[in-house]
């Protein structure tokens, strides 16, 4: 057992007796507000009947024979019934839903009552994990918050100081617990789930405590049904991907022992063989978190901004100070740690968002803020944890929300994920050579799409050592494959269109873009009647926290094998962004791909040749100022190839050279890759 791990053990177990106290307080509290004679005490009979049904479940589920003796049935009612006041029908009235927090207790008591209302959200994740040091904390501030609403009077700055204390009180030993719960192998929650489990019985899906769907259950028979040779062959693909990343980086991997595994609850078969691939490579799955399908969108984009509530220059300094010392006290732990294989998963039902009134917002000098915030938070973190030290491997896989041909687009796109990678690099070396040659690359639309765009690019000093474009087979983005720079900013003018887009689980319909030397100038889109609306919705989803962005990237995709399987199946609009961005021209607006790692050298793998363009007017900033260099924010948006008339490489005298042309790759070399666009 590690040292932090007996550690927090003890004081785990030391606290019970605490824990039952405030048990005990909170029953005095439920049974003196059973009537429920006004909103203050209605409130505190809700969440006083939550703290102390979870209390019942973290006893309950002790004892094994909860999972063993109950039915498959009855644990999803038990689950569903967790998760029920998130459910669209009953969030209407829900205290985590800021519209009914501000129209029972008004605008500013209101949005610190919903705020304050979502620390209990988390009380089932600790109850699975009987983290009691955890419940015990929440539970005394409900009690303090509480003794204050019953009162005759109360004043906001003594509630807002009891219900904010979370955050504003010293959270050093939150992050010391945080991070060795996700770095230390020991201190992982999911481990025993992974390595005790027996995947035929699906009742292990209730183990975890999260929200448990159809998506997940569908997901867990299909792969049971899978053969083991094709389950083994994806596991070694994905960690041999993952290696590869070190290798075509030239870092180091020797000195690391860790890897951060992010999968999806039902996957767990496939997981399990690649912690097996990963143990091989003397490397260990963390395994701290897993994703699941959302109870509720609506309730993670109605909180998206509660930070604002208590975002100061205050909190930020000490937040900062709490966050370095915590990784100071892991720093051994941190060094170990390689990188992160993650998975993502698409087909869900597009959400498209409400816009309250009622939720908390970040605006003016908090704006300012909070980019601050997350600067010093990634400048901290990289002390520790050296972007140009770890790697990635990102991964796609179709929820079975995806509809009735769930089956074969899986086994389609696991056959597309582990495509050659060598063999698709040689044929993307030809159009890197056509655009080493350009001082500019331009884009123009076809039919109804609007882009035309000119992408500046950088000088090259020593075209034989020397390449503006990187070669990317599968390592750190699953599938093959695209060939991506960082553009010029200078020079950088034009209009992208995108017809109908999903960015960060969101639908933007014909989303227009206006570049002035490379920054965003202008900006709509036509998701509302209203174009006040319709710009909000993109400065709030797209640009936050800025006014304005800049091009971090441009890249062609060239997967044709996987656009063809997207069309088969019609579904080009609802693909994610790791495999619609090998399908034709794609932009990312914020950083650039290389971020805080710009002095790393990077060299193509077939000729060797520097990839030279891994900074821009923006990013070299960070020789002066960190905090004007970085924009924390990477967004790729994919032209899919049907919408594209051509990508054309112009040299300084004119001179065109045509990648893309009519729907088709036209470079000498590519011809294989028409072969899926055109059968």
């Amino acid at each position: 057992m590690s040292e932090y791990k007996e550690e927090y053990t003890k004081k785990n177990e030391a606290i019970r007796g605490g824990y039952l106290e405030t048990l005990d307080k909170i029953s005095g509290l439920n049974s003196k507000t059973s009537g429920r004679k006004n909103e203050y005490e209605a409130y505190v009979n809700t969440i006083s009947s939550w703290i102390l049904k979870i209390a019942k479940l973290e006893e309950d589920i002790k004892d094994e024979k909860y999972f063993t003796e109950k039915s498959f049935d009855e644990l999803y009612e038990i689950n569903k019934d967790l998760y029920s006041d998130l459910h669209p029908d009953n969030y209407v009235c829900s205290y985590v839903n800021p519209q009914f927090a501000v129209n029972t207790f008004g605008v500013k008591t209101g949005q610190l009552i919903t705020f304050f209302s979502t620390y209990f959200k988390l009380y089932i994740e600790y109850a699975f994990e009987h983290r009691l040091l955890q419940l015990h904390k929440y539970n005394s501030v409900f009690i303090k918050a509480a003794e204050i609403l019953l009162k005759d009077n109360f004043s906001y700055d003594e509630l807002y100081a009891v219900m904010t204390s979370p955050e504003t009180n010293d959270k050093t030993e939150n992050y010391k617990f945080n991070l060795n719960q996700e770095y230390d192998p020991e201190m992982n929650p999911l481990r025993d789930i992974f390595s005790q489990s027996d995947f035929s019985d699906l009742r292990y899906l209730f183990r975890y405590g999260k929200h448990i769907t159809d998506n997940e259950i569908k997901t867990a028979q299909h792969l049971l049904e899978y053969p083991d040779e094709k389950i083994k062959a994806q596991a070694h693909s994905i960690v041999k991907a993952y290696l590869r990343g070190f290798e075509l980086e030239e870092k180091d991997l020797s000195k690391k022992k860790t890897v951060n595994y992010i999968s999806n609850i039902g996957m767990e078969r496939l997981s399990v063989e690649i912690i097996k691939e990963l143990e091989k490579n003397n490397l260990t799955a963390l395994l701290s978190s897993i994703q699941t399908t959302s109870s509720n969108k609506q309730y993670r984009y109605d909180h998206r901004f509660d930070i604002a509530l208590y975002l100061t220059e205050e909190y930020i300094e000490n937040n900062k100070r709490a966050y370095e010392s915590a990784s100071e006290s892991v720093k051994d732990l941190l060094s170990e740690f390689s990188g992160v294989i993650m998975f993502d998963r698409f087909g869900e039902k597009p959400f498209a968002p409400v816009n309250k009134p009622s939720t908390i917002k970040l605006d003016g000098e908090k704006t300012k803020l909070f980019r601050t915030f997350v600067t010093n938070f990634r400048a901290s973190m990289d002390k520790y944890v050296r972007s140009n030290e770890t790697s990635f491997t990102a991964v796609s896989l179709p929820s079975p929300e995806i509809g009735k041909d769930f089956e074969k687009i899986f086994d389609g796109i696991v056959e597309i994920n582990m495509m050659d990678t060598d063999h698709q690099e040689r044929i993307q070396k030809n159009i890197i050579d056509v655009l080493d040659t350009a001082e500019y690359v331009e884009v123009k639309g076809k039919d109804n799409n609007e882009t035309f765009i000119r992408v500046s690019m950088h000088e090259l000093k020593n075209p034989e050592k020397e390449t503006n474009f990187l070669n990317i087979g599968a390592d750190k983005n699953i599938p093959v494959g695209e060939v991506f720079t960082s553009p010029k900013l200078s020079g950088t003018n034009g209009i992208l269109h995108f017809e109908e887009i999903f960015l960060r689980s969101l639908k933007f319909e014909n989303l227009r873009l206006k570049f002035k030397d490379g920054f965003i100038e202008e900006y709509s889109c036509t998701n509302f009647d209203n174009e006040e609306e319709n710009k909000k919705f993109v400065e709030e989803n797209l640009l936050f926290p800025h006014k304005t962005l800049p091009i971090g990237e441009f890249a062609i995709g060239t997967n044709t094998v996987a656009y063809k399987l997207a069309k088969e199946f019609d579904i080009l609009n609802i693909l994610p962004i790791l495999i619609i961005e090998k399908m034709g021209p794609h932009f990312a607006i914020g950083d650039t791909c290389f971020m805080w790692q710009e002095d790393h050298k990077v060299y193509n793998v077939i000729d060797h040749k520097e990839m030279i363009a891994k900074d821009n007017e923006k990013s070299i900033l960070r020789k002066e100022d960190i905090m004007q260099a970085y924009t924390n924010v990477h967004t790729d948006m994919t032209l899919p190839y049907e919408s594209i008339e051509y990508i054309a490489s112009v040299q300084k005298d004119g001179t065109r050279n045509y990648i893309i042309k009519d729907g088709i790759f036209v470079v000498e070399g590519t011809e294989e890759l028409n072969h899926a666009l055109l059968n």
